[in-house]
């Protein structure tokens, strides 16, 4: 059993099967994390095993909502301008005690500016310490936006921005703005070993890292001293197991309590297993086929076009997620407000396809490459399959596909690179704003830290999602994006294919679980009915 396996492994005694499942959750995840310092990293593997368990920010989403609520500052200002933020932050918020750290002081605002410069300034000595960037700081255009960081005192700090940002409260809420502890790291630099940082975290989260096995487990305990109150749950374990049916066979044996990412199938089939209950909603996602307009030829409007009339969305739809999915049009999900349902799709039709090939100059059709993940994703079950899909469609207008699959880490790092033809993407919002989703899949400055995978750069399109973001009137914001969904339609840079329900398996033990609209899992607040196995 994976209880007596992981938890052995790492130290622990128990005597009965009963007492392990009565202090540990287990969570079957579907990868390793890149790191654990959730800067570095837009995955949402990474942000589920470091920012979600081990590390707090500023300010937070409300449990299962995308409403703000105080984190670490308990309270802000904003100046009349738009331009001046203020945070009162939270005093006596203890810092996690590990084997490998103990903390001399409680959270400060030295460690708000540290986590923030280190990712601004390139000069700053942690900037180019780990061999990663910091893709979704830059790509939400925050080098430029935030000016200055100024300590006011011990517990307030003050962040100068160049614009008026509307959505930036709910920027610092997501997982790239979460707080380190500047004195493990100020340690770490003066014992000549900064990488650790972002290996061995410390933070102030409702759990803290015991012990990490690469490709097998992740050992969390409850912070005793966390600020909220101690965890319920007292031992959290992460069994890494990439095989989506090998996570279900351990859900519906009790050797898993929830469950990452289940395919449609383990979808249907849950309500024959003791300890299998579905959790369904709306998810803020998008999946894709991101043509990169630097080669050839996608940089003709008509071949993008064409592969938009070619692909048959129904039918991925139903072989792909077996009905759990809607068909996309739009770069932002439905759910989202600023959401344009006017905008007509292209429809399916090989026959416009052709005659679109045809007066692009490409009448015999072309050859090109379909990059995929190997790693199952909440928007997309089944990448492989979904390639195999559109490689049919393509081949019936003259279009020959060869379909090339990587590692997940692998796949988004050369995507980023700029290295692919064409590639699988999708994308869960983190804030519930739309700027999450415009901004680093389709501005100009995605183009350069490489989230834009269709490296499409409009200058109209980047100057309305700017004038968007710079509005403080709804109503305003609104117009802009929608004006943004139209061009966005015009030129196509991607085949938008579908938007995905989120669903999570869970043993019926676990309570108080809710799925979030920006995916991923929470486990603060977790907590088990430990009669469940003496009833």
């Amino acid at each position: 059993m994976i209880y007596f396996t992981v938890l052995l492994a790492s130290g622990c005694q128990y005597q009965k099967k009963t007492d392990v499942k009565e202090n540990v959750l287990v969570y079957c995840s579907e990868g390793s994390p890149q790191t654990f310092n959730p800067q570095l990293s837009t995955s949402g593997t990474t942000f589920d095993a470091s920012s979600r368990t081990l590390y707090n920010r500023l300010v937070e989403f409300r449990q299962g909502t995308t409403y703000i609520e105080p984190g670490l500052a308990e309270s802000w200002q904003i100046s009349s301008d738009g331009r001046e933020y203020t945070f009162n932050l939270r005093k006596g918020v203890k810092l996690h005690q590990t084997e490998y750290f103990v903390p001399s002081r409680d959270f400060n605002a030295d460690d708000v500016i540290f986590s923030f410069e280190r990712q601004r300034d390139k000069t700053h000595p942690f900037h180019k310490v780990s061999n990663l960037s910091y893709n979704y700081f830059e790509s939400m255009e925050l080098t430029s936006l935030i000016q200055k960081i100024e300590k006011i005192s011990e517990y307030q700090v003050k962040f100068y921005l160049s614009r008026a940002e509307s959505p930036f409260l709910a920027t610092l809420a997501m997982d790239f703005a979460s707080i380190l502890s500047e004195e493990y790291a100020a340690e770490l630099l003066s014992e000549g070993a900064p990488e650790q940082l972002d290996l061995k975290p410390v933070g102030t989260g409702p759990f803290k890292l015991v012990r990490y096995q690469p490709d097998a487990y992740i050992r969390y305990r409850a912070h005793s001293d966390y600020w909220r109150g101690k965890e319920k749950l007292e031992n959290l374990v992460f069994a890494i197991t990439p095989d989506p049916s090998l996570r279900f066979a351990r859900l519906v044996a009790g050797e898993c309590d929830v469950m990452a990412n289940p395919l449609p199938v383990h979808i249907s089939s849950a309500h024959n297993f003791k300890y299998a209950k579905v959790l369904s909603s709306a998810g803020l996602n998008v999946s894709y086929l991101a043509m990169n307009m630097l080669k050839t030829p996608f940089n003709s409007l008509k071949v993008r076009l064409a592969l938009n009339h070619a692909i048959d969305k129904k039918a991925i739809i139903k072989a792909v997620y077996k009905q759990t999915a809607t068909t996309a049009k739009n770069p932002i999900p439905p759910n989202m407000w600023s959401y344009d349902d006017s905008i007509d799709d292209y429809p399916y039709a090989p026959d416009i396809a052709r005659k679109l090939l045809e007066e692009a100059g490409f009448e015999d059709g072309f050859d090109m490459t379909i990059w995929t993940m190997s790693a199952q994703r909440a928007y997309n079950p089944n990448a492989k399959k979904m390639a195999e899909l559109i490689q049919e469609d393509l081949k019936a207008i003259g279009v020959r596909v060869k379909i090339e699959s990587y590692e997940y880490g692998t796949f988004l790092n050369k995507v980023r690179q700029g290295q692919h033809h064409s590639a699988l993407m999708g994308w869960i919002g983190d804030n519930g704003d739309p700027d999450n989703f415009f901004t680093p899949l389709l501005s100009c400055g995605g183009t350069i830290t490489g989230t834009n995978a269709s490296n499409w750069c409009e200058p109209d399109f980047s100057r309305l999602i700017h004038l968007a973001r710079s509005q403080t009137k709804l109503r305003k914001r609104v117009n802009h994006y929608r004006e943004a969904q139209e061009l966005f339609k015009y030129y196509s840079p991607w085949v938008p294919i579908a938007h995905a329900t989120q669903h999570a398996i869970i043993n019926p033990r676990v309570k108080n679980f809710h799925i979030i609209p920006a995916g991923g899992v929470h486990f603060s607040g977790v907590y088990l009915d430990k009669e469940f196995y003496r009833d």
